[in-house]
């Protein structure tokens, strides 16, 4: 007769460092603003627990209630916590790479007139126009010297209709 095939732990080592990480993740939720935790969507239990450190005053109490933040989180998926810090500190490669792209397209709209064309064919929608006008005040004000507030206005417009839904 074999043995039952025991089901793969992770070793105690493992846990430990997993739930020091949890903590760690905690640790750096207590440092967002009110409106940066609003914007995660975390569990109520979280939520009330991070709420709970702002009023503690105690050094002690501050530690034990990061404990027990790091507690809850071992209840639910940390991952779309750690993408969201990722993207707030830039360091997400997929949003490093939309936002070069955007620029990009806008570069390439301030040197020509056909890259319009290939921009509007490429994400079709309404605002061409606003876009041909906003190429053209940005291109008078690099030409005159003047502050790039059409250029900025641009790069805003440009985002905007990349990120549309129903686009490429």
């Amino acid at each position: 007769m074999t043995p039952p095939i025991e089901e793969e732990r992770p070793s105690k080592t493992q846990r430990k460092k997993a739930m020091h990480e949890l903590q760690s993740l905690g640790e750096r939720l207590v440092t967002l603003s009110a409106n940066q935790l609003g914007q995660m969507d975390l569990p109520e239990t979280l939520a009330d627990a991070l709420h709970e450190f702002a009023r503690i005053n105690s050094r002690e109490g501050k530690r034990r209630q990061l404990q027990y933040i790091g507690r809850v989180m071992r209840d639910m998926d940390p991952e779309p916590i750690r993408e969201k810090l990722a993207v707030w500190d830039g360091e997400s490669r997929t949003h490093i790479a939309h936002e070069r792209s955007i620029a990009q397209w806008r570069e390439r709209l301030m040197d020509s007139d056909e890259a319009l064309t290939e921009f509007t064919t490429a994400y079709p929608g309404p605002g061409t126009q606003r876009l041909r006008q906003l190429v053209r005040n940005a291109r008078v004000e690099r030409d005159g010297g003047k502050a790039p507030h059409s250029f900025r206005e641009l790069y805003r417009a440009v985002r905007e209709i990349m990120e549309t839904p129903g686009t490429e």
